[in-house]
């Protein structure tokens, strides 16, 4: 419980002194009738925590003076009976003891300890506006100690957003952190080893998606971290594709951009490959093409450099790339430069090279330095973690080579930002010509 119990130590002297923050878990969510959906607790609540139960809230009182800084958690009452049913609960006493609380108390008596405890504190932190129903709580709980006041009883003066504190704290990954997301990562990669040892014209891409699901679970991950993209011809230049329902014909590349969530932890991986395991001469050039973007991207991770950084290095392979393949025009447009003045490349490109990654698929954290003045983007660290994903998607339009249409392709890759430059999690998922075309051929 250690790396918790130092979060916790941590969001409590980034606090006032004397202050409360209050944290919720996240709701159970009905599907339908008496069923839920399978249940995933709130990200930040984890993150300080460590504690997978729904009905849960963790309050945070600050240091002041000589008092120290206290962890209270309030969860479900032991139920053995409900536990037949639904499974084991720790219930307040042995939640306490096992996770490094100071107090744990019942979750039914949330309201009456909230207006106990919120007596004469000078600020209140939560998630503004983040979760209707706390903040509905949290008003009757000020109500409470409002209604107090002629007994000399005051009320936070000031209420601060939580998770602007943890959202900072969570851009950096910490050992244990970077552990569980390689081993997420790990697990990932060989999901797409998998699917491309498994694909074959004539199969649906639902099949390919079924090899996924069963190589993350059959190797502990407990969910996929997001819907899984499998996207064969066409379908492939549609980036959040998710029907998966399509049958791979021969010629097809197909994009599989799928990870798995291990111990609460996300991968995101994309491979992009020939479905009867050899690139067409049209295919082969674009793909190494957002290969050698990637190459570009990853070698701008350097400790100090700029997160946009990363992006810029990949456009520029990609616009330099586009003129040289016939996608843009070189009498229209000249250069480079010109090509990323006038943002010629977004028809084939359109999204941003990378995002933040740990808890959530896209994690938490600003891409800017906010403490500066026109908010540039901030400098990589060591410990931050991202995910390094180029591409480039051909539809059919007037002017575009007619052998590129309809190809789709990224290459994605999860980092770790290291003190010496990126440290790929994800190594694992074969990515080069030689290596997909020389597995395919030995399936």
């Amino acid at each position: 419980m250690s790396p918790f119990a130092a979060r916790r130590a941590r969001l409590a002297a980034s606090m006032e002194p004397g202050a409360l923050a209050v944290l919720a878990t996240a709701p159970e969510v009905a599907r339908n009738s008496d069923s839920d959906y399978p249940y995933r607790h709130d990200s930040y609540f984890y993150y300080l925590t460590s504690f997978t139960e729904p009905e849960s809230v963790l309050v945070m009182v600050a240091a002041s003076g000589a008092t120290p800084a206290r962890s209270i958690l309030f969860c479900r009452e032991k139920n053995v009976e409900r536990e037949i049913w639904d499974g084991f609960r720790y219930g307040p006493s042995a939640a306490r003891e096992t996770f490094g609380f100071d107090e744990a108390y019942p979750i039914g008596e949330l309201d009456a300890q909230m207006a106990r405890l919120l007596a004469d504190v000078p600020a209140l932190y939560y998630a503004l506006a983040h979760n209707p129903s706390l903040d509905a709580q949290v008003a009757g709980w000020l109500k409470a100690v409002r209604a107090q006041s002629r007994a000399g009883v005051a009320a936070p003066a000031r209420t601060h957003h939580l998770l602007a504190l943890l959202d900072e704290m969570r851009l950096v990954k910490d050992e244990s952190e970077q552990a569980l997301m390689l081993r997420a990562a790990t697990i990932s990669g060989a999901a797409h080893l998998r699917a491309m040892r498994a694909a074959r014209p004539g199969m649906f891409e639902y099949e390919l998606e079924a090899e996924l699901l069963y190589e993350f679970r059959r190797n502990g991950a407990q969910f996929p971290a997001y819907t899984p993209i499998v996207a064969s011809g066409d379908k492939a230049c549609v980036l959040h594709y998710s029907a998966n329902n399509a049958q791979m014909l021969d010629g097809d590349l197909v994009l599989i951009d799928a990870g798995c969530e291990f111990d609460s932890y996300a991968a995101d991986i994309t491979r992009t490959f020939p479905v009867n395991g050899r690139f067409s001469d049209a295919q082969k050039v674009l793909y190494e093409l957002v290969l050698r973007a990637q190459d570009a991207a990853l070698r701008a991770i350097v400790p100090g450099r700029p997160y946009s950084d990363v992006h810029e290095a990949a456009l520029k392979v990609l616009a330099e790339g586009m003129l040289d393949v016939g996608l843009l025009d070189k009498a229209k447009y000249g250069s480079v430069d010109n090509v990323l003045a006038e943002r010629a490349y977004t028809p084939f490109y359109m999204h941003g090279t990378g995002h933040w990654l740990g808890l959530d698929v896209h994690d938490t954290g600003s891409y800017r330095d906010l403490g500066i003045e026109g908010k540039p983007s901030r400098p990589l660290v060591p410990g931050m973690a991202l995910t390094v994903e180029p591409g480039i998607y051909v539809r059919p339009a007037p002017g575009v080579p007619e052998h590129f249409w309809n190809i789709g392709i990224r290459i994605e890759d999860d980092v770790i930002v290291g003190e010496a430059g990126a440290r790929v999690l994800s190594g694992s998922a074969p990515k080069t010509v030689r290596e997909i075309e020389t597995l395919m051929a030995e399936r």
